[in-house]
């Protein structure tokens, strides 16, 4: 893939980006969360649930976050861990204008690490947040590069423009072990007795983590999906790969989220569509009060 350079005379790409969550038609509460955040090293602001910008002059970070515990503690880990982002991620943002760090690596392995301590913490002190955990499937967007953490069974996926369709994230499960290492096939794995039996988690009780990492750099037309496992259980992949390159993509969230409800819809589902592009459309900035 060519890379976007701002020296160059390329345009600043433009993010547009869908994102929508829904109780399911089983649970009695939704304990998925989303974000999207906006924000340079004076600025953060919080991005509505569809709208476009440029990368020009700011930073995008679009998260998925699935809780889980007894009683409303999932949904408190979830909501938690989201609003632990959005003053994280600024603080690390100015961190690195500063010319301290530029390895957005190490940035967010700080983040992902403060959040496991801090939901280890109130796991300690209040008995109703005992081993409550969440997932964490984000995405930072810069000029040049989507780079993004994971831990959990949430995911992100890279649509290239040109087609295809590539999961970057790891489920954290035994089943999600065994599929990456060939051993069983997609229809497999939704039925493996293990599918849901995290290894990997923020809070959860657990000592250590491993979050998985990286970068792609991405071309004009790419669109990345940031989903919880609720989506996945009516949706396959050829699906997320038909509905993630074809729908508009100020309804591709809200299309997600339709199909996978007619198909399912036992869990909490949740859905972040961004797309890469060169010029703004019709959609303009939406920010959240």
């Amino acid at each position: 893939m060519s890379t976007l350079n701002n020296g160059s005379s390329s345009p600043a790409p433009y993010l547009h980006w869908s994102g929508q969550t829904n109780r399911g038609k089983v649970r009695p509460n939704n304990e998925d969360a989303f974000l999207g955040l906006r924000f340079d090293g004076h600025d953060v602001s919080y991005l509505g649930s569809s709208g476009a910008a440029s990368v020009q002059n700011a930073d995008f970070v679009f998260a998925v976050s699935d809780g889980m515990g007894g009683a409303q503690s999932g949904e408190f880990a979830s909501r938690i861990t989201i609003e632990k982002l959005s003053h994280w991620l600024p603080k690390s943002f100015q961190v690195s204008a500063l010319g301290v760090t530029s390895d957005h690596t190490d940035l967010l392995r700080e983040v992902f690490d403060a959040i496991h301590a801090e939901l280890l913490k109130l796991g300690r002190s209040y008995e109703e947040c005992r081993d409550m955990g969440t997932t964490l499937s984000l995405c930072w967007f810069t000029p040049e590069r989507a780079f993004f953490g994971h831990i959990g069974d949430s995911r992100i996926y890279h649509l290239p423009k040109a087609g295809g369709m590539r999961q970057l994230s790891h489920d954290h499960t035994y089943a999600g072990w065994l599929r990456r290492s060939g051993k069983i096939n997609e229809r497999e794995a939704r039925s493996h007795p293990m599918r849901h039996a995290l290894n990997q988690a923020l809070g959860a009780g657990r000592q250590f983590i491993e979050p998985q990492f990286g970068a792609v750099v991405y071309e004009p037309g790419d669109r990345f999906l940031l989903c919880s496992d609720g989506l996945i259980d009516g949706l396959w992949d050829h699906h997320l790969d038909e509905f993630g390159h074809s729908v508009n993509d100020t309804t591709a969230a809200q299309r997600l989220i339709t199909e996978s409800l007619e198909r399912s819809g036992r869990d909490n589902l949740t859905a972040v569509v961004v797309e890469t592009n060169t010029a703004p459309s019709q959609t303009s900035l939406n920010t959240a009060s």
